[in-house]
């Protein structure tokens, strides 16, 4: 079966979720987020999957071992098609409604150099400096983690200071649970942002690439 929708009783779950992060909860509601969320959500992937590649569905465990936050259970579920380790296009149901992200998400040491670099030299920071101001002048909202001050050997009045602080990059687009998201129309929805993004994860995935670094 095709993409339908994201139904009203997937928002239903999470707000259930939110109140009550148990396992109790979820063991009892277990059946509407296998039909309300996940199925959904795997249906949407598929019907994307053509243009951006397949995607994968989170789990929605959380891991607590060295959380202070014991809540046993995210209160989303999210979806990320990799282009590259950790550069890539997401997507996410919660109660709040639907999410749409792109850009990298966690940077190891290496990847942060790389970054830094290529925002440094003008040839490659200036073309990064122009898809950020493109995308928030579209009224997507641009974040990640990032420095309070500037980093060593930068000096203050680096033209691309601001984008030097961040140690991972990414767009972003949230839409409240509207009656729309009920319908197809949200994989049309999802398809808009993400080609909208694709100019920052090519630059990402042409300038940072994966780590090289061994996992640990």
């Amino acid at each position: 079966m095709g993409f339908t929708g994201i139904p009203d009783e997937a928002f239903v779950f999470y707000e259930g979720l939110e109140a009550d992060n148990s396992k109790t909860y979820f063991a009892r509601h277990k059946h509407l987020y296998e039909e309300a969320v996940r199925a959904p959500m795997v249906a949407l992937t598929e019907e994307l999957a053509a243009e951006f590649g397949q995607a994968q569905l989170f789990r929605p465990y959380r891991d607590v071992r060295f959380a202070k936050d014991k809540s046993p259970y995210k209160t989303h579920q999210g979806a990320f098609v990799e282009h590259q380790p950790g550069i890539g296009l997401y997507v996410e149901v919660s109660a709040a409604g639907l999410y749409t992200a792109g850009g990298v998400y966690s940077q190891a040491t290496d990847q942060v150099a790389r970054y830094r670099a290529a925002v440094d030299e003008d040839l490659s920071g200036k073309p990064l400096e122009e898809i950020v101001s493109s995308l928030r002048a579209a009224g997507y909202a641009v974040s990640g983690d990032r420095l309070k001050t500037r980093p060593r050997g930068v000096p203050v009045d680096h033209p691309r200071l601001d984008l030097l602080r961040h140690r991972s990059l990414h767009a972003g687009s949230r839409f409240e649970p509207e009656p729309w998201v009920h319908t197809p129309e949200v994989a049309g929805r999802v398809r808009d942002t993400w080609r909208d993004y694709a100019p920052l994860i090519e630059w990402l995935c042409a300038h940072v690439r994966g780590s090289e670094l061994p996992r640990r």
